[in-house]
């Protein structure tokens, strides 16, 4: 082992009160999971707990990814802006398929959420902009709210003992499968 390498295990790990995933409670569908979590995170007072690594496919196929604010979540998906000409909106429209990675470290969670992204209106994208706290009031018609309709959705509660509790839903024929 190097140095760098005993430095980075000996590093502190997760708090030591860790809550539980009751895999047996979980619900059908993953996302009153994952705004239960969300809402916890909001509640605990942690820092950007709506901020994620949003993953997109660059032009050879490998993955790219960058943090993103989560804007919404509604029957559309999970909502991100960006503007339509940057390169993850180049991406994006090459290719619609990308995932979002939450981690919330005093909680020890992870979720990992993967689909297709599609625009949202002209409207919500608009609204957006103007909500920005740098915008000057004028429309940008290169802004786009996007949202992530997920098709996996993967939660990990880590544990003291790193046997961590994972729970995977799966999208199949348009109904939730679960499996732990």
């Amino acid at each position: 082992m190097s140095i760098l390498s005993e430095r980075l295990r000996a590093l502190s790990g997760f708090p030591s009160e860790l809550p539980v995933l009751d895999l047996a409670a979980a619900p059908a569908e993953p996302m009153g999971l994952f705004l239960a979590w969300l809402e916890e995170e909001i509640a605990r007072g942690s820092r950007q707990p709506h901020a994620m690594t949003f993953q997109t496919l660059a032009e050879d196929g490998g993955p790219e990814g960058r943090t993103l604010i989560l804007k919404d979540v509604d029957e559309h998906g999970l909502h991100v802006a960006t503007s339509r000409s940057s390169r993850k909106g180049r991406q994006l429209a090459r290719d619609p398929r990308a995932a979002m990675t939450f981690f919330w470290r005093e909680a020890g969670r992870q979720v990992r959420i993967a689909g297709r992204t599609h625009p949202l209106s002209r409207a919500i994208s608009e609204a957006d902009w103007l909500a920005r706290p740098t915008s000057d009031g004028r429309p940008n018609p290169d802004w786009q709210v996007y949202a992530l309709q997920p098709d996996r959705v993967e939660f990990l509660q880590a544990t003291q003992d790193r046997r961590h509790h994972e729970l995977h839903y799966r999208l199949i024929d348009g109904s939730w499968a679960r499996e732990a």
